[in-house]
């Protein structure tokens, strides 16, 4: 939990304090407002700008896989961008909702209330907002650790989502949103993952990647700048790739 309170001030920190030499493009409309008055998480509203682009530029009919969904903020921002722009492409998210420096039969903090209780009640706030923002075009939310879902995705596998939908894994990815384990390993065996699966022409985003942020992300960043396999879109102040 510790972990995860520091990277929410890091994110704060980012927002009311952005890059001096390069003030994100934000496109917050009044739907995004209220929304986020709504739905909680923190989102760097410099996303919007990445989830916009990609979404009106996917190359094919692929779906879309965010890693790492939290309470369902950027799921349900997604969900909107593709309603604006007639995107029908299948929106997947993949999250066991086990946060670092989580311990079983651990309290938060000093309070009494156990992180095995904050993970049901994250999870459950996530199924209801989707279920309000998201009702007429559902993500499919997957609750797996990112490295099982990329071996379930691997071996086609047919496997039900929380709400109970069904879905059949495997095939080309048009768009990746890298939002889980910020520690280099985690990102950099997700990178990898996604770099399998994503199609030319596809989309990733990784959160926390600007410049100086301090996050380990941006080593990874550094190492997608140098392979020549992939284009920098826009930093915004969060790195979107284009695969060649």
């Amino acid at each position: 939990m510790r972990n995860l309170c520091a990277r929410v001030l890091r994110k704060l920190a980012s927002i009311v304090d952005p890059t001096p030499h390069a003030r994100p493009i934000d496109v917050s409309d009044d739907y995004v407002r209220w929304l986020c008055y709504a739905n909680a998480g923190i989102l760097h509203r410099g996303n919007l700008f990445s989830f916009d682009y990609a979404i009106r530029n996917l190359p094919s009919e692929a779906p879309l896989v965010e890693i790492g969904s939290f309470c369902g903020l950027s799921t349900n921002l997604l969900t909107y961008y593709k309603e604006r722009h007639g995107v029908r492409n299948r929106l997947i998210t993949c999250d066991k909702w086990e946060f670092e420096g989580a311990h079983h039969g651990s309290m938060v903090g000093d309070s009494s209330i156990s992180h095995s209780e904050y993970q049901t009640f994250v999870r459950e706030t996530y199924i209801r907002n989707i279920r309000m923002f998201s009702r007429y075009d559902l993500p499919y939310a997957i609750e797996m650790l990112s490295d099982d879902f990329f071996e379930a995705w691997r071996k086609s596998e047919e496997v039900l989502d929380v709400i109970g939908q069904p879905i059949k894994f495997g095939g080309p990815i048009s768009f990746f949103y890298i939002d889980g384990n910020h520690a280099y390993e985690y990102v950099k065996r997700d990178f990898e993952n996604c770099h399998e699966f994503l199609e030319r022409g596809g989309f990733i985003l990784f959160d926390d990647s600007a410049d100086g942020s301090g996050w380990e992300v941006c080593q990874v960043v550094a190492e997608v700048k140098r392979s020549r396999e992939y284009d920098v879109v826009i930093s915004n102040p969060n790195y979107l790739f284009k695969k060649r």
